[in-house]
């Protein structure tokens, strides 16, 4: 029988990396930790240490010791909590400019269709709109080598087109009706990326706000909005965190801040050590202390978006409306690691003002955590408040001797149920198989000039999506694939014309537009717009049951 020799480097690379990784754990515990748990960590990093080394030693096939590794450390945080995670470092940079607020690249929003890059839409200011790129171009090589149909994903395009400010890539583009491809030598820039897609006034008193993620520039994003809205006339303000899934917990504790005042507690968090423990309070004069509040949550507003939910209804300060929140209420540190790998590590609960921990409940049976949304729809959450029953160990009252519950998402004041009446299976096909953006970037390129000097306001009031329009999206759909639906499409007819007219205005115009033209058919905005007398009574409320 043969034997298998490593080579001095491969046995010596998991010694090495093991003992660096005890080593430098050593001297943080050494520093943190009582003697009992010290001699505990050494000894469970020095039976890691043997089985590395037995592994790569003797294991029957080779492998990667890295990856072996990652998957360890993967596991290991599974068996913490459903939010510690660690992010390789071929991710890091790309999760971390989600948040950053800005990125280096082309400046190109786009789509993969058919497996060829689509230009959607270049970005206001970027190095592709001031090239003259435009909406329905087609990316085929970069740096001379072939893309278009070749199976590339995402994540491959975020690696191509995405790099240093000041650096060169080399595009060549097909564009309908020219026979040649145009090659474009672009030199990256810094893109600035959104957070609040949407700001506009909905009537002489009424501005919505509508934030999708709390990242760097999130706050002073807003401050601009509100200073906008105000200077037209905003007396009520809707701030719309449906479907957002958190980020900086400091965005949110900042809006809060310019909402609410008399040095009101925002939010506090409470951790094993003492300095992640802390209380934050409204301390400045604020943007929006004296106007009408109205904040919208579903069940995919999760983290920070609770925590600005949750600071106003515990605060009295407005009314929260739509569906119970998702329920996360664990804090992460990101820990930047050695080889460019980021360790989100749980660190500290927070707790609403009235003392609540929103976390919903978990076990080491993470699949079902993850199954919690959709057991809330089988269950009928979605579209009865009266199936959602709270423990009454988990009572907790609002400034003003409003009940409220912890354990598991923000409840809102006023419920909406889920409205499911238009939308179909066949709907969900035409979009998801990207048939309905093929279909708006070829009907927004033929027809640009039938749009020139129409306002954003005419184009909301007056334009409609006709029959030939969904018959075109249904040839495409086809062609992609997705078979017509009669029974499907009769049903939806209403509801597609406002899903079209809504992805074309945001081609068209911006984001404004979509969100102006959605929330026509989005039933916890149309419910919210009802309510102000509500959320006035609330605000105005003296005694502690809430009565004027």
């Amino acid at each position: 029988m043969s034997e298998t020799k490593n080579t001095k480097a491969q046995i010596r690379l998991p010694i090495i990396l093991a003992l660096a990784i005890s080593a430098g754990i050593w001297i943080g515990a050494t520093f943190a930790e009582p003697k009992s748990n010290q001699n505990d960590l050494r000894a469970a990093l020095y039976k890691i240490q043997e089985i590395m080394t037995y592994i790569n030693r003797d294991y029957v096939d080779s492998v990667d010791t890295n990856e072996l590794v990652e998957f360890g450390i993967t596991k290991m945080l599974e068996n913490l909590d459903p939010h510690s995670s660690y992010i390789p470092a071929r991710d890091a940079s790309l999760v971390q400019s989600q948040l950053d607020g800005e990125f280096d690249g082309i400046g190109v929003e786009f789509g993969i269709i058919r497996d060829t890059i689509y230009v959607v839409a270049p970005l206001t200011g970027g190095p592709s709109e001031a090239l003259g790129i435009q909406s329905g171009d087609q990316i085929i090589k970069v740096d001379g080598k072939t893309v278009a149909g070749t199976g590339i994903t995402n994540r491959d395009v975020f690696e191509l087109l995405r790099g240093p400010k000041g650096s060169k890539v080399l595009v060549d583009i097909k564009r309908k009706n020219q026979s040649e491809l145009i090659n474009y030598e672009i030199i990256r820039d810094k893109i600035p990326q959104y957070s609040i897609n949407a700001s506009y006034m909905v009537n002489n008193e009424i501005g919505y706000v509508k934030i999708t993620r709390f990242a760097a520039t999130t706050y002073e994003e807003f401050k601009e909005a509100v200073m906008d809205l105000k200077s037209q006339g905003m007396t009520k303000l809707i701030i719309d965190l449906q479907g957002n899934p958190g980020g900086y917990m400091g965005a949110a504790i900042n809006i809060a801040d310019e909402i609410l005042g008399d040095r009101s507690l925002i939010v506090s968090q409470e951790g094993k050590v003492e300095q992640y423990s802390q209380k934050a309070f409204a301390f400045r004069p604020g943007m929006f202390e004296e106007g009408s509040v109205i904040v919208l949550v579903n069940e995919g507003s999760a983290s920070a978006s609770e925590i600005l939910a949750g600071a106003i209804q515990d605060n009295d300060r407005g009314l929260i409306v739509g569906r119970r929140s998702f329920g996360k209420g664990l804090v992460q540190m990101p820990i930047d690691l050695s080889d460019g790998a980021e360790l989100r590590l749980t660190i500290a609960r927070y707790y609403t003002p009235s003392g609540r921990s929103i976390q919903k409940p978990y076990d080491s049976n993470f699949e079902a955590y993850e199954r919690d949304w959709m057991e809330r729809y089988e269950h009928g959450e979605f579209f009865s408040a009266d199936s959602i029953k709270f423990n009454d160990s988990l009572k907790y009252e609002t400034k003003k001797g409003r009940v409220v519950y912890g354990g598991g998402g923000i409840m809102p004041d006023y419920f909406v149920p889920l409205d499911t009446t238009f939308s179909s299976a066949y709907v969900n096909r035409l979009f998801n198989s990207d048939s309905s953006r093929e279909f708006i970037l070829d009907y927004s390129n033929k027809n640009k000039d039938k749009f020139t000097g129409i306002s954003l306001e005419d184009y909301y009031k007056n334009f409609e999506v006709s029959d030939e329009m969904l018959q075109e999206l249904i040839k495409i759909g086809e062609k992609n694939k997705v078979a017509y639906d009669d029974t499907d499409f009769k049903k939806s007819k209403s509801y597609l014309k406002k899903l079209v007219k809504a992805h074309l205005g945001r081609q068209l115009y911006d984001d404004d537009a979509f969100y102006m033209v959605i929330n026509d058919i989005n039933e916890v905005y149309l419910q919210a717009l009802k309510l102000f007398d509500e959320a006035d009574r609330i605000a105005m409320a003296t005694d502690l049951h809430g009565t004027e």
